[in-house]
C-alpha cells in the first residue's frame, strides 16, 4: 500500500473510531424545574469532541435554543421552538447558549466539549450578558464555574 494510502486508511479508522465513541446528551427546556423557573437541565454539560446535544422542550412551550458563543472553527445554532433538535459539537471548547425568548428571565446553559479553549472569551461574554437578564441572575456564573 502507497504511503497516501496508509495515511487515508489511518485518517478513515481515526474518524472510525471517534464516531464509535461519540455519545448524545439530552438537555430538557422547560418552564419549571429542579432549580426555578426558565431552566434548561442540565445547565451545564461536559462532553466529548464528536458528541451530539438534544434540546428538547420537556415542559411548557415556546423554548428553543441560541448559542452566543462558540469557539473559534466551530458552528452557531439557532433551533426553532419547541421542535427537538441535534446539535453535533465537534470543536472542542466552551460553548454559551440562551432561550432567547427567555433570556431576561436567566434561561441559559454552558457545554464544555473536551478541553475549555476559549474559557476566558467565555468569561468576557458571560459578563456582557448578565446586563441582559433581570430573574435568576446568577445561572450563568454558576455553570461557567464547572469549566475545567
Amino acid at each position: 500500500m502507497t504511503r497516501i494510502g496508509l495515511k487515508a486508511l489511518a485518517g478513515l479508522l481515526a474518524l472510525a473510531a471517534l464516531s464509535a465513541r461519540a455519545a448524545e446528551h439530552e438537555v430538557a427546556m422547560r418552564t419549571s424545574g429542579a432549580t426555578g423557573d426558565m431552566v434548561f437541565e442540565p445547565s451545564f454539560l461536559r462532553i466529548q469532541r464528536g458528541d451530539t446535544v438534544v434540546f428538547r422542550t420537556a415542559q411548557g412551550g415556546g423554548h428553543q435554543s441560541t448559542s452566543l458563543l462558540v469557539p473559534r472553527g466551530a458552528d452557531a445554532w439557532r433551533t426553532p421552538n419547541d421542535e427537538a433538535t441535534r446539535v453535533t459539537l465537534n470543536v472542542e471548547g466552551v460553548y454559551l447558549y440562551v432561550c432567547e425568548p427567555h433570556l431576561a428571565m436567566g434561561m441559559v446553559g454552558v457545554l464544555q466539549v473536551g478541553r475549555a479553549t476559549n474559557a476566558a472569551a467565555a468569561q468576557r461574554k458571560v459578563k456582557e450578558l448578565e446586563r441582559r437578564i433581570v430573574l435568576n441572575k446568577g445561572r450563568f456564573d454558576a455553570a461557567l464555574r464547572r469549566v475545567q
